[in-house]
């Protein structure tokens, strides 16, 4: 199962609005690359694609392929927005291990 805050919730309504695409859902895939080898990457997908698992939070679907979900079950992205900057966090409790700048994790 993937969660999103509230926060997080509110971000990518926000998002959806701004973007023209109410009512599609988060696509949260992990894919090759960073420092440590393996990053996050989020856009908005309309449709499922054949195979996607389907999550609903608090009224936003979020799809995830099922080879990214053996390396994401379990995780909550959360909307971080501070002094050093904003952007989505994932709390990923499979990854071993993270770069220093938090942007690429190892399983």
């Amino acid at each position: 199962m993937i969660t999103l805050t509230e926060k997080a919730v509110e971000k990518v309504k926000t998002l959806q609005e701004a973007e023209g695409k109410p009512g599609y859902a988060l696509r949260l895939k992990v894919v090759g690359g960073g420092c440590s080898g393996y990053t996050y990457s989020m856009d908005f997908d309309k449709d499922p694609a054949e195979g996607d698992v389907t999550f609903d939070t608090q009224g936003v679907k979020v799809f995830v392929d099922p080879k990214s979900l053996q390396m994401l079950d379990n995780c909550q992205v959360d909307w971080a927005d501070g002094l050093s900057g904003a952007g989505f966090t994932v709390q990923n409790p499979n990854a071993k291990g993270s770069c220093g700048c938090g942007h690429s994790f190892t399983v």
